[in-house]
């Protein structure tokens, strides 16, 4: 291969959702681009699999701001809607509470905070204050903190920039998400309404920053939406993009180091194979392309030992039943939020009485299970992988979660679980090479640890970037998109 050629010569490790973004990026900049991927399917965490007649979404299965995505299709001069449809939902969510109070989280922000002042004791004025301040957060922080490298001089130097630097103290970081949510709402059901948040990146409402409160803004302003095809229909439509771009997909291709002299990218080993390569994007965690692919470097420890975000039991259960009360996505409280925290992140395990998370697919797309059955993904928040006895916990924790729904659904889960898969932190890591399990890379439970993630690049090898959940700016599928287009703008 010529020097020219190497030149313009693209490898991607990963096929996760940022790493296929990335590809396609550099491919509609007429750059030759390859992406090789360990396991023999791509979208990383965003995958699907069938079983027994039921169809699951592997991983994520929240859907908000598309038009990260869509933006993808129009860079390559395409029409979304051609590739990949999707539709708004007029429900986000259904709450349910132990004491039967049951909650909907209406897309429309006044309808959401009548809602709220009618099953609790809190006013819509003060959801309606509430909103405002997330918003506020977000105008202040998303030009600079979300979509741009915090890493480059170049970020700052622009009114827009300064004008938000001027205004940091109004982002809340001196509370964390609980304090603040507290001097807003007085019933404990609105604050675990609105502490929930935190765990879209993995973090603990009682540590992590009200900076975080910028999230319901992001749900509520832009929107939750159902994608035609389930959530796997977004890496279907981008790996087809990436495809006609010419980008060339290796499957069971596991990379074992990125080769690098002089401090300038040179390729990566592949199954003992060189593959040229001008520019090199690890889409893997960060933890991971340091410690197995990048050899002789120093490394990042304050950045690799930080402390890693939390990570998910999930059972994929096939249900012979169907439920009306419930919805695409639907949460069971705990009653004692901060104690389900505190055995997560201090002890390392798993309340007894766990808030549960249920996404049904079938609800919106009913081929995903068999007729007068539903496909049922029950996740609960759990700890980093640090070599806990997951099979007791998984046991406990089954045997909690069936008795809980049970009681809170008045009806006998256990006899209508007709198949069952289970995904635990261990397997994250192994199928994903999240470190640890970690859903999102590092937690957001400092106070600015948000700010302080591995940048997109790194000075010391010319050539050589990062993208996904686990670098700037954060874990979860808008923000690993972001990694991509700021890994673009600074390619």
């Amino acid at each position: 291969m010529t020097a020219d050629h190497r030149e313009k010569t693209v490898v991607v490790i990963g096929a996760g959702i940022a790493g296929i973004a990335t590809a396609i990026r550099l491919a509609v900049k007429g750059l030759n681009v390859s992406v090789y991927e360990a396991n023999s399917y791509p979208g990383g965490k965003l995958t699907e699999f069938v079983s027994s007649g039921f169809r699951f979404d592997a991983g994520p299965s929240l859907f908000t701001m598309p038009q990260y995505v869509d933006e993808l299709f129009r860079l390559a001069g395409k029409q979304p809607s051609d590739y990949f449809r999707y539709k708004k939902l007029d429900t986000v969510c259904r709450y349910f509470y132990e004491d039967g109070t049951r909650l909907t989280a209406w897309a429309d922000p006044e309808k959401l905070a009548d809602e709220i002042a009618l099953n609790t004791r809190d006013t819509r004025e003060s959801v309606t204050r509430f909103l405002k301040k997330s918003r506020e957060i977000y105008d202040i922080t998303h030009h600079i903190f979300l979509e741009k490298s915090l890493h480059r001089l170049g970020s700052y130097l622009n009114r827009q920039t300064l004008q938000s630097v001027l205004r940091f103290g109004q982002i809340d970081a001196f509370r964390t998400m609980n304090q603040a949510n507290a001097s807003h709402f007085h019933d404990s059901k609105t604050r675990r309404f609105f502490n929930r948040y935190a765990t879209y990146n993995g973090s603990n409402p009682y540590q992590a920053p009200a900076t975080l409160n910028i999230i319901p803004h992001l749900e509520q302003h832009f929107g939750a939406y159902f994608p035609e095809g389930g959530m796997h229909a977004i890496t279907s439509a981008l790996v087809r993009l990436a495809e006609e771009l010419g980008v060339e997909f290796h499957y069971q291709s596991r990379v074992d180091e990125i080769l690098y002299n002089h401090g300038e990218v040179k390729g990566v080993r592949v199954n003992e194979a060189m593959i040229p390569a001008s520019s090199v994007i690890s889409n893997m965690d960060v933890w991971f392309t340091y410690r197995k692919l990048l050899k002789g470097i120093q490394l990042p420890e304050r950045i690799l030992n930080q402390e890693r975000s939390s990570s998910a039991l999930i059972f994929y259960w096939g249900i012979k039943g169907t439920f009306k009360e419930l919805d695409l996505h639907n949460i069971f409280f705990s009653e004692d939020y901060e104690k389900e925290f505190s055995a997560i992140w201090k002890k390392k395990s798993i309340d007894i009485d766990p808030t549960i998370y249920l996404n049904i697919s079938s609800k919106f797309r009913e081929e995903d299970a068999p007729k007068g059955s539903e496909n049922w993904f029950v996740m609960i928040n759990v700890p980093a992988n640090e070599g806990q006895d997951w099979d007791s916990l998984i046991a406990e924790a089954r045997m909690n979660i069936i008795k809980k729904l049970s009681r809170m659904l008045k009806r006998d889960i256990a006899p209508l679980i007709a198949v069952e898969e289970i995904l635990d932190p261990r397997q994250i890591e192994s199928r994903t090479s999240s470190y640890q399990g970690s859903l999102y890379g590092t937690s957001s439970n400092g106070r600015f640890a948000a700010f302080l993630r591995h940048p997109n690049f790194i000075r010391a090898i010319k050539g050589l970037y990062f993208a996904g959940g686990s670098v700037h700016p954060g874990g979860g599928i808008p923000l690993a998109l972001l990694s991509a287009k700021i890994i673009d703008d600074n390619f």
